[in-house]
């Protein structure tokens, strides 16, 4: 009897210590129990590293290079206009309205010149005809490159072919919407194509700041005909017009005078009032003539000095 009582004992003092055992390890409110033998893992990031970007001399230099230039011509274009209200100013004219022509006009007043190479007189041109044009910068300080056809070598032109096909893609996808509406093209609003022709190939590639191979300008003259056939190109008139050159300046084009008939039955044109600096002159000219040159009962030798017989 004494034997059981103390058995009892025992296991309740066991029972008790393993209630207690259990209270001080029990996980806190909130958090789901875990296995006794689950293995405690603790992950901590490590903060990211800062990587610094090397730039390498050379693109430091090319960087340089192109941040300059800009800032060159920034420079040029301002001087340009100042010289350009100057000169307005001298002449009496509105600075404003002032073109190309007006400044070419105004130099070969002002400083005539007999010279016989036309690069060699005296000319006031905008900064973007006197000197080259060169491309923006093309990469970032990393040597990543900004334009996402820079690998084809040829980027400007690449994009420009992309360009045209996109519009002719577009076009073609409103000619086929309308068709299934019933609509057909008007034939008065086709794009008129008359006086003008495409960019060649010299001015084209000012344009682009490339050089382009004989090949690669046919694609791009194949690629502008097959937009300009569209019957509706006249939509994308803007886009099509930057690469078109004119045939004749329009602002040259002149109205020529009906000839008259004298009295030997020879046709004749008289231009009066023909202004040479102080000078006044009317000129007729015959048809046909005997190829000489009368001035005042003489010949050229009225001139005396050999610049003068040039202008």
């Amino acid at each position: 009897m004494a034997l059981r009582v103390f058995g009892l004992n025992i296991v309740k003092t066991n029972r008790t210590l393993l209630q207690n055992a259990c209270k001080s390890t029990a996980p806190p409110t909130g958090y789901m129990a875990v296995a006794p033998f689950a293995t405690e893992v603790t992950i901590q990031a490590a903060p990211a590293a800062v990587q610094k970007q090397k730039v390498s001399k050379a693109m430091r230099a090319y960087l340089k290079r192109a941040n300059e230039h800009d800032e060159f011509m920034k420079t040029q274009h301002l001087e340009f206009q100042i010289g350009k209200r100057h000169l307005a100013n001298m002449m009496g004219a509105d600075a404003e309205t002032f073109t190309q022509q007006d400044i070419d006009e105004a130099i070969s007043y002002l400083f005539p010149s007999g010279l016989y190479d036309q690069k060699a007189r005296p000319a006031m041109k905008s900064p973007d005809v006197v000197f080259p044009a060169r491309k923006a910068a093309e990469f970032d300080e990393t040597g990543r490159p900004y334009h996402s056809m820079f690998y084809t070598g040829k980027p400007n032109f690449f994009q420009l072919l992309h360009n045209i096909v996109e519009e002719t893609n577009k076009l073609a996808d409103l000619e086929e919407r309308l068709l299934r509406r019933g609509n057909k093209p008007d034939d008065n609003q086709k794009l008129e194509m008359a006086g003008f022709q495409l960019l060649p190939k010299d001015q084209l590639e000012i344009l682009l700041v490339e050089s382009i191979a004989d090949i690669e300008y046919s694609n791009f003259t194949k690629s502008m005909e097959r937009l300009i056939a569209s019957p509706y190109a006249y939509k994308s008139k803007a886009f099509i017009e930057r690469f078109l050159k004119p045939l004749m300046d329009q602002s040259k084009q002149l109205e020529v005078p009906k000839p008259k008939i004298d009295e030997e039955g020879r046709q004749y044109i008289t231009t009066y009032e023909c202004l040479r600096k102080t000078a006044r002159a009317d000129v007729t000219v015959r048809l046909p003539g005997t190829g000489k040159i009368s001035i005042n009962g003489k010949d050229i030798s009225y001139f005396e000095d050999e610049n003068c017989k040039e202008q």
